[in-house]
């Protein structure tokens, strides 16, 4: 199997690449700066790097990366910067998400291509009756005017959720949507649900960036994970201790 990942410079995106070369999947990524890729894996055998802006980049550049590849993986967010966060491209995430998909159809793939996202648990899956109170409607309302990222992840969904459906003939997928983000330095416990089980406004869990990198492995490389999970936007949580 192969996966190509973009953000996988990122915090999370570069923890999915360890985790996919620590299964024995080929690897590519795109990344516009090579040396900000670990060390521990910049060399590896079965990475393939491609140089490059992931928005660059020629409607026939991205078909021909995303073909021969089983899965594609996004991890793409927005630095925490005034630059990242209210700069260009304000839909980093969700027009990356389009091309890739778009780049996928193209090929015209025998099996579908496994389309999996890292989003956010502040983005409601609209597919569910996910309740809300007026008081976190009220936040993340604010957060969608003030933040351009909020908007961003949660009109990448909506493109999966909606655009891509769940009967496209080339595209399964997934959106990931973890809670609070925090450093670990192993993979430990965690809960995967189809749903928040606790409000990511008033109150938040926890979820680990390196347990997010497996769990988006095991969707990719783990063909029970997957179809219990295709289609859909599971949110997942670091296992509270006893």
């Amino acid at each position: 199997m192969t996966t190509l990942v973009v953000g996988a410079t990122g915090a999370t995106g570069k923890l999915l690449v360890e985790h996919l070369l620590d299964r024995g999947e080929a690897v590519k990524v795109i990344v516009r700066s090579p040396d900000r890729l670990p060390e521990t894996i910049r060399n590896h055998d079965l990475l393939t790097v491609i140089q490059a802006s992931v928005l660059e980049l020629s409607d026939a550049e991205m078909a021909r990366h995303v073909r021969g590849c089983d899965a594609v993986a996004s991890c793409l967010g927005h630095n925490m910067t005034l630059k990242g966060l209210w700069g260009s491209p304000r839909r980093l995430v969700t027009d990356a998400t389009r091309r890739l998909c778009a780049a996928a159809k193209a090929n015209q793939p025998a099996e579908p291509v496994r389309f999996v996202l890292m989003n956010t648990t502040g983005n409601r899956n609209r597919d569910l009756d996910e309740r809300v109170t007026f008081s976190e409607r009220l936040v993340v309302g604010l957060l969608r005017v003030l933040l351009p990222p909020q908007a961003d992840n949660e009109a990448a969904a909506d493109y999966l959720r909606a655009g891509i459906g769940q009967n496209d003939p080339s595209i399964e997928w997934v959106a990931v949507r973890p809670d609070n983000l925090i450093d670990e330095d192993k993979v430990t416990r965690y809960e995967v649900y189809p749903s928040p089980i606790r409000s990511g406004i008033f109150d938040p869990g926890k979820t680990s960036r390196i347990n997010v990198g497996h769990f988006m492995a095991q969707l990719i490389t783990d063909n029970d994970t997957w179809k219990r999970w295709k289609g859909q936007m599971p949110v997942i949580y670091n296992a509270e201790s006893a």
